[in-house]
């Protein structure tokens, strides 16, 4: 192998950098989209009602297909049925989609973590099912849920390199064209790699103090 060539990365780090800022963008609009429907979703299944049958093949069908195929069938199949739209708009479509069919299952097994007897009390109390569910057992389910909300956003990140395909100039396809020009694969995809990893480190080290902050409050709220 040739001797590595750490100038090639720093030549064209403006391209990565901007791929990055790309990926990012992405990331916390897809993520946004797909925390509001998961919640939705989620909350919707975890009640007994038509809701529950209307919503389960949608969490079936994104949880059960690839989400590079879900992007293809968005951008290049639904144009046939008079549905076009631009190459953002279907990656924000379709990876919020499938990320809210996961953030739904998460939501939901958070509000089951919660004791019923709360939700009892807070109605014989005459607060309304909205009143219970909203101050008393949503609030509950967010704190167990953080953690895997967390690693759902850091998987929304990595996923976003999927969206190459769609002629996204986010941090992969960078690596790619930056790749095509100089042939070194290596020290390329590397510093693609490198760069990956420091986005979603921060997003764990972020997770870890939310973690903490919100075990502290629970504790004084208790006593």
């Amino acid at each position: 192998m040739d001797d590595f060539q750490t100038g090639l990365i720093l030549e064209n780090h403006r391209e990565l950098i901007f791929g990055a800022a790309m990926t990012l963008k992405i990331t916390f609009v897809s993520f946004i989209f797909a925390l509001v429907l998961g919640t939705l979703v989620g909350i919707a299944r975890s009640r007994p009602g038509w809701f529950k049958l209307i919503l389960t093949p949608y969490v079936e069908v994104f949880r059960g297909t690839p989400l590079l195929i879900q992007l293809f069938f968005i951008y290049y199949g639904l144009p046939s049925l008079g549905l076009s739209m631009g190459n953002f708009t279907a990656a924000y479509l379709g990876i919020g989609l499938c990320g809210g069919a996961y953030i739904s299952e998460i939501i939901r097994g958070s509000l089951y973590a919660v004791d019923k007897g709360q939700e009892e009390a807070a109605v014989s109390l005459g607060l309304s099912r909205f009143q219970t569910l909203r101050h008393i057992i949503l609030p509950q389910a967010v704190q167990v849920a953080l953690p895997a909300l967390v690693n759902s956003f850091s998987s929304q990140l990595k996923e976003t390199s999927l969206v190459s395909v769609l002629a996204i100039n986010e941090l992969t396809r960078a690596g790619q064209m930056v790749y095509s020009r100089t042939f070194r694969p290596f020290e390329i995809y590397l510093a693609v790699g490198l760069i990956y990893f420091i986005m979603t480190y921060t997003v764990s080290l972020l997770s870890r103090y939310l973690e903490k902050k919100y075990q502290v409050s629970g504790k004084i709220s208790q006593a």
